[in-house]
C-alpha cells in the first residue's frame, strides 16, 4: 500500500475513536494515534530505514579497520573502537531524527493536516507522533548499531546505574534531535529542502569528540568542539560505558538536551501555527 493511501486511511481511524461514545479522545490518545500512523509509513519507506541504520554502521566499520590504526586517541583503549562506538551511537540517533523532518514536511505539503484539524486533533499531537515514532525508529537502529559494535570488539563495563544513565541520555538527544527534525520539517516549504537542512544536524558528531580528541583539533574548531551540545553526550557515554568516572558530564549533555527541546517544542508550535493559520 502507497504512503498516500495510509495517509488518508489514517484520520477514518482516528475519526472511528473520536466520535465513540463517552468523552473524546485527548491529547494522548491523539498522540498514540498519530505515532502508530508515522510508524505505519515509515514501516513502507524501506529505503530510508536501511539508510539511516547501515550509514552509522558503514561510518563505524570505516573509522575502525581504514583509519582506526592511524588515530592517536592520546588514551590506553585497547582498540580504537573502544573509543569511536558512543560517538557512533550519537552519529545514529542524527540520522534516524533526521526522517522526522521530511515526515512532518509530507504532512504540511499533502494537506493532511487539513484533515486533522477537521476532526479537532491539535498541532501537538501531530507533531509528537512523528517524534514518538522516530524515538521507536532510533532506538531500534541503536541496538542494532549496538549489537554490530560488540562483533567487532567493543567490550563496555558499565555498571547498572551507568547503563540507566546512558540510556537516560540517549533517549534525551533522540527526543531532543527529534523535536528540532520537526521544527525544520514545518520550516521547509518541501521534504527534500528539508532532508538537506537535517544535513546540518547531522553533521554535529564530527567537530566533537566522537572519532578524535577534541585536543588534536586546529585552535579555532577545538573551543567549539569542546562546548557544542554533542562532546558532553560522547563523553558521558564513552564514560559510563566504559566504567570511568564522569563527574558532572551527564548533567551537562542532559541540561543540552533539556534546553534544546525546550527551544525546539516552542519553535514547533509558534512554526505549526504560521503554516496552518
Amino acid at each position: 500500500m502507497s504512503d498516500t493511501a495510509v495517509q488518508h486511511r489514517s484520520p477514518d481511524r482516528l475519526s472511528e475513536r473520536a466520535h465513540g461514545p463517552g468523552r473524546g479522545p485527548g491529547p494522548f490518545t491523539h498522540t498514540a494515534v498519530m505515532a502508530a500512523r508515522a510508524l505505519r509509513i515509515s514501516s513502507r519507506n524501506i529505503d530510508a530505514l536501511i539508510t539511516s541504520v547501515a550509514l552509522p554502521i558503514m561510518m563505524m566499520l570505516i573509522f575502525v579497520y581504514f583509519f582506526g590504526g592511524a588515530i592517536d586517541t592520546g588514551t590506553d583503549y585497547d582498540s580504537y573502537v573502544m573509543y569511536v562506538v558512543p560517538g557512533v551511537l550519537l552519529l545514529s540517533a542524527g540520522f534516524g531524527a533526521a526522517t522526522t523532518a521530511t515526515a512532518v514536511s509530507e504532512d504540511m505539503k499533502g494537506g493532511i493536516i487539513d484533515r486533522f484539524r477537521s476532526l479537532d486533533v491539535g498541532g501537538t499531537p501531530v507533531l509528537a507522533g512523528h517524534v514518538a515514532a522516530s524515538t521507536v525508529r532510533n532506538l531500534c537502529s541503536t541496538a542494532l548499531v549496538f549489537g554490530v559494535a560488540l562483533l567487532i570488539g567493543f567490550r563496555p563495563a558499565a555498571s547498572w546505574s551507568g547503563w540507566l544513565v546512558v540510556g537516560a541520555v540517549l533517549v534525551a538527544y533522540i527526543v531532543a534531535l527529534s523535536w528540532i527534525s520537526a521544527a525544520i520539517g514545518l520550516l521547509a516549504r518541501t521534504p527534500e529542502a528539508a532532508s538537506g537542512f537535517t544535513f546540518f544536524m547531522s553533521f554535529l558528531p564530527y567537530p566533537s569528540s566522537a572519532f578524535v580528541p577534541t585536543e588534536n583539533m586546529p585552535d579555532w574548531l577545538h573551543g567549539f568542539a569542546d562546548h557544542q551540545p554533542i562532546t558532553p553526550a560522547i563523553e558521558s557515554l564513552r564514560g559510563l560505558l566504559l566504567g570511568q568516572d564522569v563527574g558532572s558530564t551527564p548533567w551537562i549533555a542532559l541540561a543540552w538536551a533539556a534546553g534544546m527541546l525546550a527551544l525546539a517544542i516552542g519553535a514547533s508550535g509558534t512554526l505549526f501555527r504560521i503554516r496552518t493559520r
